[in-house]
């Protein structure tokens, strides 16, 4: 019984090791042993303490015995096998974050379907509340209802909600047709200033946003007579930086052209909100989005996340 012990404790030093992409060599320095003397552990051949085990342990950054746990501590995977079938998905949370920022945009009721229930999303609930916006949970928590104000009211945000999230930076690009200035706190209380907003200053900056970053606040002018001339080039291929750019030439009077744009599935279910919106949007999963905006939204929206289907 005990050497297979030894010899199970064996197997999964040599696979942590594996996973770490160290050869025998490397651990067997690492422990100021000799590498006959690692090969011989992993082999099940070498009678082992408590105390080594938890060195080697801390060498691979892998726990290899955990005392007092009843759980499984290593799985099995076998692939290979053929996936067909179809699931139905929440919003993702990244997704999720920048439709609830985009429903600023919409004078109208919007209803977003499968919400994924996350404190990322809560946070911004909160900061929608505090502004005057009205959302429920409707459908046994499933979804959520948002019906905004006639009027926004910006001076009375709850900034500590804000600041709990990254997330509120993307209230730049919708809040810059809601209002000729406002002030929002620094995203995810962080001490950078502008260079953490950079991209996106640099981005909106196109539409007419000024922004300066002092006092932990980011405060925001708006020219509205400004217009992109040229592509608007980011200066990251970031995903916020390009949510905010959408959201910003979603409602501008004419066509914006967005290149060096991220193409992940949060910025995908974006733009297909937008469309939901009345905006056009062409070269959705590319790099480079051209945009349709329209000055005015007001419309009654029933959004839902795109299927996905896995089959082979």
């Amino acid at each position: 019984m005990a050497d297979d012990y030894l010899v199970r404790i064996g197997r999964l030093i040599r696979d942590a090791r594996q996973h770490r992409g160290w050869t025998q060599l490397q651990l067997a320095e690492a422990l100021a042993t000799s590498q006959s003397a690692v090969n011989r552990i992993e082999k099940g051949n070498q009678n082992i303490s408590l105390e080594m085990i938890a060195r080697i342990g801390e060498a691979l950054d892998s726990e290899i015995v955990s005392l007092g746990y009843a759980g499984p501590m290593h799985l099995r995977v076998v692939g290979g096998r053929r996936l067909s079938g179809s699931i139905e998905v929440k919003t993702s949370k990244n997704a999720c974050v920048a439709l609830l920022c985009a429903s600023l945009l919409n004078s109208g009721r919007t209803i977003l379907r499968k919400v994924a229930r996350i404190e990322e999303v809560y946070r911004i609930l909160e900061v929608l509340a505090s502004i005057g916006v009205r959302a429920r949970w409707i459908n046994d928590g499933s979804d959520l209802e948002i019906v905004p104000p006639a009027r926004l009211d910006l001076g009375s945000m709850d900034t500590e909600a804000a600041r709990r999230t990254r997330s509120v930076i993307m209230f730049l690009g919708p809040l810059m047709h809601r209002a000729e200035q406002f002030e929002i706190p620094y995203a995810g209380g962080c001490d950078l200033g502008t260079r953490t907003v950079q991209p996106h200053m640099s981005a909106l900056k196109h539409f007419g946003l000024e922004l300066t970053a002092t006092g932990g606040m980011y405060h925001a002018k708006v020219d509205a007579s400004v217009s992109p001339t040229r592509p608007i080039v980011l200066t990251e291929r970031g995903d916020t930086v390009t949510e905010n750019a959408l959201l910003a030439a979603a409602r501008h009077d004419g066509v914006s052209v967005i290149r060096n744009a991220s193409s992940n599935y949060m910025v995908q279910d974006l733009c297909f909100f937008l469309e939901e919106l009345g905006v056009k949007v062409e070269g959705v999963g590319t790099t480079t989005l051209t945009v349709h905006g329209v000055p005015q939204i007001e419309a009654d929206v029933d959004y839902s996340p795109p299927r996905i289907r896995w089959r082979r």
